[in-house]
């Protein structure tokens, strides 16, 4: 049974969970203590009030279905906040509210929200429990799709109140679906008191605390106080057929290939070789300098909270299977058979289905404006255990986490960069991935083809302002005996016709090894304005068909393209004013010279 008592004589944490509750008034508090028998008292009770549907037993065992409203189905960036006490600490990349404000606001939408409720008590960790890297949290939240989710996407439950024991430290964070109203939503962050407050929504963005809202936001700035990086990356390995495994993050925006890189198989042509690669993680990378120079990572989470829309056994076979069992789907196509589909899934599309909203969806369906009708909302998710993934890596609960050889930042440009290039050094490194930069795609808001800037693919995730945090960077920099070495790939450079000229997905680690080899000083490179590129005869291109000249076109600089981005990276650093640091002006101005001189 679920236990109404506290299990902990931590008096701060048993104080503030005594104030919420005064606040918001549930019925009842509910610890959670991570135990698969009180896990299915949850799902039982989540099915009798319909928050959840059982999803076929034998073909999707463990597999449930969430729907939430048609206004609440991605993170609401116009009401998430970072809330401290002077504006420039936020900086122009995050709205801004002051403490004061934000709580009295709050408050109100907050009071009585738990009526005839249960206020589940979650204490998690992000990060193995009792790591060095690890960061513990208490969410209070009246969903158990919630508490469910978060079960999946971090350590919950008895060991970490033991290691939080009787004084530690821990980010408090407070949500409640209040009446889902999206005039009364809220996700405020309160770097200065380590608090995360969000109301009136049930997407998981927005509501699963653990993730951006405490891994990205709250961390990064936890981290530029205490030393460390918070970061919007993959973790992978690239395990050699000696049993040698090299470790390699990295940051690309959406619709990059993010995930799908996380848990490559290697291509045809390079399976003779026997690389194999293991999956840390697919979106959060926590990084510390250890006594031995080396930059080491770990991945806080423990789920992956993918999209599903264009996941497929093409794009990433390994997701495919990873999603087979133990996982809760969100606004996907039900289908008669009590199996789920949506666009770009395998197969052919259903005769009939039920959508996301839970109308009858039928193949071929338009609205008023003559539009197709989606079965499944293209920002649909799943919530799975990372332990499902056949790539998982053994070193997930390790508490050392793994040595990162490279960082690799990604964007999506058809004719500006090419499809690898090396930095100079950290400076330049650091340069390159704050002025990064994708083209827009059909599946984003804005103009098709439009360039927009995202550093270190940390935009919307940065919980201060982000000339300190490029500062950051720079920093840590000099704190490291052996800096990774810091690259930028491009897999979306196209040709005249637009079409792309590099196939992508599994073959992407023909330029990893290459990635590899640089960092090992196996190979040389060519000098360029904006970096190294690779001798295309140094990219294995064994069993990979090709038109005449691809590779070399994949690799080229247009001065005169690069001339003109200069004009968009300088507009983009005046927005910071003089809180930029000098070290970025002085590398922009390095790439102007170099690109004038060549």
């Amino acid at each position: 049974m679920i236990s109404f008592e506290s299990p902990t004589n931590h008096k701060k944490l048993n104080d503030w969970i005594k104030q919420m509750a005064a606040l918001c008034q549930p019925d009842k508090i509910a610890w959670i203590d991570g135990s698969e028998h009180q896990k299915l008292i949850l799902e039982k009770e989540a099915l009798v009030s319909g928050e959840i549907i059982q999803l076929n037993p034998e073909k999707l065992p463990g597999c449930f279905l969430h729907r939430s409203r048609p206004d609440d189905v991605a993170r609401t960036e116009h009401l998430t906040f970072i809330c401290t006490r002077k504006k420039c600490d936020a900086g122009p990349n995050n709205n801004w509210m002051s403490p004061k404000n934000a709580y009295a606001k709050a408050r109100k939408y907050f009071k009585g929200a738990m009526q005839g409720r249960i206020m589940y008590v979650i204490p998690f960790s992000m990060g193995p429990v009792g790591s060095p890297f690890s960061k513990i949290g208490v969410e209070l939240t009246d969903s158990i799709y919630v508490v469910l989710n978060m079960l999946i996407m971090t350590r919950v439950g008895s060991d970490v109140l033991k290691q939080l024991g009787p004084e530690g430290e821990f980010t408090r964070c407070l949500h409640s679906k209040s009446d889902l109203d999206i005039n009364k939503r809220l996700i405020l962050h309160f770097p200065e008191d380590n608090t995360i407050w969000s109301v009136g929504s049930g997407y998981g963005g927005n509501v699963l605390l653990g993730k951006k809202c405490m891994s990205l936001r709250i961390a990064g700035y936890l981290g530029r106080k205490e030393g460390w990086l918070a970061e919007h990356m993959l973790i992978m390995g690239i395990e050699e057929p000696n049993g040698h495994i090299e470790y390699i993050a990295g940051a690309f925006p959406s619709a990059c290939g993010k995930t799908n890189m996380a848990m490559l198989i290697p291509p045809q042509g390079l399976q003779k070789k026997g690389y194999r690669v293991w999956t840390v993680g697919d979106d959060i990378s926590w990084m510390r300098i250890d006594s031995d120079g080396w930059l080491w990572a770990i991945n806080p989470e423990a789920g992956f909270f993918g999209v599903a829309p264009g996941t497929n056994s093409k794009s990433n076979s390994n997701m495919v299977k990873t999603i087979q069992k133990n996982t809760i789907y969100t606004n996907v196509l039900l289908k008669p058979d009590k199996t789920v589909w949506w666009e770009g899934a395998d197969g052919e599309a259903p005769q009939q289905g039920i959508d996301w909203q839970g109308r009858l969806w039928k193949p071929g369906m338009k609205d008023e404006q003559g539009n197709a009708i989606k079965g499944a909302h293209p920002n649909s998710r799943f919530t799975t255990p990372i332990a499902n993934c056949p790539s998982a890596s053994f070193r997930l609960e390790q508490h050392h986490g793994v040595p990162v050889s490279a960082i690799i930042f990604g964007a999506r440009r058809a004719h500006l960069a090419p499809l690898v290039y090396e930095s100079f050094n950290w400076q330049h490194g650091v340069f390159v991935a704050a002025t990064m930069a994708s083209e827009l795609t059909a599946a984003q808001v804005g103009k098709v083809g439009q360039v927009r800037r995202d550093p270190m693919a940390m935009l919307p995730f940065c919980g201060y302002n982000m000339a300190d945090y490029f500062r950051h960077w720079l920093r840590m920099g000099k704190g490291m005996m052996h800096p990774p070495r810091i690259f930028h790939v491009n897999w979306f450079r196209a040709d005249d016709k637009g079409n792309f000229l590099w196939p992508g997905y599994g073959e992407n680690l023909r330029v990893l090894e290459w990635i590899l080899d640089r960092c090992n000083n196996k190979v040389e490179a060519i000098k360029t304005p904006i970096g190294f590129v690779p001798n295309p005869l140094d990219v294995d291109m064994t069993g990979l068909s090709m038109q005449d000249g691809a590779l070399e076109k994949l690799l080229e600089i247009d001065r005169k393209a690069w001339v003109e981005e200069l004009k968009s990276i300088k507009e983009f650093f005046k927005q910071f004013g003089k809180a930029l640091p000098k070290e970025l002006w002085q590398e922009y101005e390095s790439l102007q010279e170099r690109l004038k001189s060549q």
